[in-house]
């Protein structure tokens, strides 16, 4: 793997993959406002979904889906609520965490969090 750059690509891929498997609609990858992101935005039957992806490659730092602090999910309602706003269309809305732990270029461990934030 060729640096945070790739482990980060590797991660959302295997994120993408793994809602796909759960039944999501993906509806947007990357999806940016301003300096902001949102790295996955899927409908989950009538529910839409944000999805903010975390990959790591070891537990130093703590938990991938740990990262995912107040100043993150600010960014991440911020870029949301823009998103509505041209898609008004959508009533139902969740946040959601995925952590990703990768081992060379496989996924060693997988964690989906529903409503992990409001």
């Amino acid at each position: 793997m060729n640096g945070n750059l790739d482990k980060g690509r590797a991660g959302e891929i295997a994120a993408v993959k793994l809602l796909q498997e759960k039944g999501h609609i993906i509806l947007f990858e990357n999806y940016r406002w301003q300096h902001k992101e949102i790295d996955i935005i899927s409908q989950d039957g009538d529910i839409l979904v944000f999805t903010e992806v975390k990959t790591r490659t070891n537990f130093n730092y703590g938990y991938p889906e740990a990262a995912v602090d107040v100043r993150k999910q600010t960014h991440i309602k911020a870029a949301a609520e823009m998103f509505l706003l041209d898609h008004p269309e959508y009533q139902k809305l969740r946040f959601d965490t995925i952590g990703v732990l990768m081992y060379g270029c496989q996924v060693r461990e997988i964690v989906h969090w529903e409503a992990a934030f409001y």
